[in-house]
């Protein structure tokens, strides 16, 4: 069997174009997921396409980046299928896992994914770094009002019951009570 695996990262984008690339490439089953390429956690579709394969099937993408954006995810997830005996193929790049030369191919088209994610980072950490020395950027708007938490503290409600009515976690309580004080 011939499995396919599309993915995006944002909700701005989506997943046609691939999966239409995919059933082109003779994919039995595609498999689609809107979620970051940075980590593994929260896949559900790729951790359920690697659990289901069997040795002889074949995992099918369009790009190395769309399975992994880090090395140490493309080499672990590379290391299940081989462990499996599933191949690896890319509809977009010259991608064997099978040969030496496609394995260091590979292996580079990773580190360019991963180096292009860092790049990323950095751009957006000189963005954030910038508007806030212009007093632009202040951060995410606090979700719970903290006068709200100390008034409920004075009307002697407890950490636990203003967490239940203020619907936040009693960790929370406790920070808004100690920036209060």
């Amino acid at each position: 069997m011939r499995y396919g695996y599309a993915r995006v990262s944002t909700i701005d984008q989506n997943t046609d174009a691939q999966v239409q690339a995919l059933k082109a490439a003779g994919c039995d089953e595609v498999r689609a997921e809107q979620k970051t390429g940075t980590k593994m956690e929260g896949r559900d579709e790729l951790t359920t396409l690697l659990q289901f394969m069997r040795e002889g099937d074949m995992l099918v993408v369009t790009r190395i980046d769309r399975l992994a954006r880090s090395v140490a995810d493309l080499q672990k997830i590379v290391g299940m299928l081989k462990s499996k005996g599933v191949a690896l193929q890319c509809t977009e790049q010259p991608v064997d896992t099978s040969t030496a030369a496609g394995k260091a191919f590979l292996d580079m088209l990773g580190v360019f994914a991963e180096f292009e994610t860092n790049l990323r980072k950095e751009r957006q950490l000189e963005g954030i770094a910038l508007a806030k020395a212009k007093g632009v950027y202040k951060g995410r708007k606090p979700k719970v009002d903290r006068e709200e938490v100390k008034k409920l503290k004075a009307e002697g409600l407890g950490a636990t019951a203003i967490a239940r009515q203020l619907g936040i976690t009693r960790q929370h309580v406790n920070r808004c009570l100690r920036a209060v004080s």
